[in-house]
């Protein structure tokens, strides 16, 4: 098997994975701001990053996985002003912040579990590591890369930038161009250049989420926490950092600064960004105000700004994951009904095959010309997790399952095995998938499996007794909701048509 290759974007290049230490991976990505319900653009790093986690520990690395909860700091604009987005929250429904905090982070569990996304190792909050981040911040001042002004600390990408020659590294930002840029945004007095970030910002007497500080009562800065939690719970250097591509610049940039400035270099070997979800080009998110949240995909209904009905019908989380995974994760993906749609059928398709796999029967012969899908399946995944690509493969491996099933292709029974264990574990083990009509604990799919086994065992009842208008007529009626039913050697099997 290959070794493991993965798109390192500080290098622009692939690069052969390597731990720091061999048989363990530490890796951060950045979770979301808990101030409303997660959209489709949550989900695409939360299940690009689930890949990368279920694929390491199927290959056999004990991972510890850090993905954050950002409750305070997150401010309205990157630019270190407007106001805390959980407290802007809070202001206008009457709340305490934690208690939005609280409110969203649990519904973005329960999202996160209906599309099969693991829970990480640890799962820190930002208010509940303010410790951490005052002593980071007050490294920074000691190394002279920061430096206090009203009561706000910012850091100093000038003098940083002149020691290390790195900021904007990561982004491709020039920074001479961020320097010289004319001051335009209110509140921007207190900084000596506007490209400089807040490490902690003094609160304004309505500021509702403030603790104390050596430098005010005041709160953290947004880039400030991952850093803080990353090196608490991974250490100075870890392996893996991800997040969304978006997060590159500011975020990223601003965290890989603060690090080499306290320890000489970055916090990690690799940097990993997944691409955006688009919708007709434009990014999906809350700030655009275009986004269609993950429960309104479930349920099926979303209007525009103009009343506009934006979903045809319901989409299963399994068809979103899948919608998802069908796009390498560094690549854009567009939100459209029909892609969504294609992306129901192709993964109807699969898990029917994978159905018809475990009913085979051997052949009187193997097939000589077989190919070794489960190597070509992990060459693509090793291969920066080439997920469109493993789906390719098992479309093949199901055409070779119902081509069996079909008695036109011979298989003996160590190959039947072989192929079902292919699905099983790439479909399920290491892409997250979970079949949402099949009777493995899924109580709906039980009984409609348990319902369709009793209307085909009347129908074969009724065929075995010259019953052809009973027995038709089950087909007919079955055909009229969308399940087709098809008659073979072994017995009838049925599927459910799009």
């Amino acid at each position: 098997m290959q070794p493991l290759l993965i798109y390192n974007t500080l290098s622009h290049q692939k690069e052969l994975f390597k731990p720091i230490t061999p048989g363990y991976v530490g890796m951060y990505v950045c979770g979301p701001t808990v101030y409303g319900d997660a959209h489709l653009g949550h989900a695409r790093p939360a299940i690009t990053f689930d890949i990368l986690f279920r694929y390491l520990r199927h290959i056999g690395y004990k991972v510890r996985y850090v993905r954050n909860i950002t409750d305070v700091g997150h401010l309205e604009h990157d630019a270190d002003e407007g106001e805390d987005k959980i407290a802007k929250k809070a202001r206008l429904e009457q709340l305490e912040p934690m208690e939005v905090a609280q409110y969203y982070t649990n519904r973005y569990h329960l999202a996160m579990e209906a599309l099969g996304v693991l829970p990480p190792s640890i799962e820190p909050h930002a208010s509940g590591h303010i410790i951490e981040q005052i002593e980071l911040v007050k490294k920074i001042l000691d190394a002279g890369f920061a430096y206090v002004s009203n009561g706000s600390v910012y850091f100093d990408v000038r003098k940083y930038h002149e020691h290390f020659h790195t900021y904007g590294r990561l982004s491709g930002r020039k920074v001479d161009e961020m320097l010289s840029t004319t001051r335009a945004l209110d509140g921007q007095e207190e900084k000596r250049d506007t490209a400089d970030f807040a490490l902690w910002k003094k609160a304004s007497p309505e500021h509702i989420m403030r603790w104390p500080s050596p430098w005010s009562d005041g709160f953290p800065g947004w880039h400030t926490e991952c850093t803080a939690m990353g090196t608490k719970y991974l250490g100075e250097t870890f392996d893996i950092h991800g997040g969304g591509m978006d997060l590159m610049f500011p975020h990223h940039e601003s965290e890989l600064a603060q690090q080499t400035s306290v320890c000489g270099h970055g916090p990690c070997r690799y940097w990993m960004h997944n691409n955006m979800i688009t919708i007709n080009g434009q990014k999906m998110g809350k700030s655009l105000g275009n986004f269609i949240t993950l429960e309104e995909f479930f349920k099926g209904s979303h209007k525009d700004k103009d009343g506009k009905e934006m979903l045809e019908q319901a989409y299963g989380p399994m068809t979103i994951r899948f919608f998802i995974l069908q796009a390498h994760y560094r690549s854009t993906v567009d939100f459209s009904n029909e892609a969504l749609q294609a992306a129901e059928k192709g993964y109807n398709r699969l898990m029917e095959a994978v159905k018809t796999a475990r009913k085979l029967t051997p052949g009187a012969t193997a097939d000589p010309t077989l190919k070794d899908y489960r190597q070509l399946c992990y060459d693509a995944m090793n291969d920066d997790l080439n997920t469109p690509i493993v789906i390719s493969h098992l479309f093949d491996l199901a055409r070779v399952v119902n081509s069996a099933a079909d008695h036109k292709t011979s298989l003996s029974q160590e190959q039947i095995d072989e192929l079902r264990s292919v699905m099983e574990t790439f479909l399920f083990d290491v892409m997250g998938l979970r079949d949402e009509l099949a009777a493995d604990g899924n109580t709906q799919g039980a009984v409609l499996d348990g319902l369709m086994k009793l209307i085909l065992d009347i129908r074969a009842t009724a065929k075995a007794n010259k019953d052809w208008a009973t027995s038709d007529r089950l087909r007919d009626e079955l055909k009229a909701i969308g399940i087709s039913v098809k008659d073979g050697k072994d017995g009838a099997t049925w599927t459910i048509e799009n």
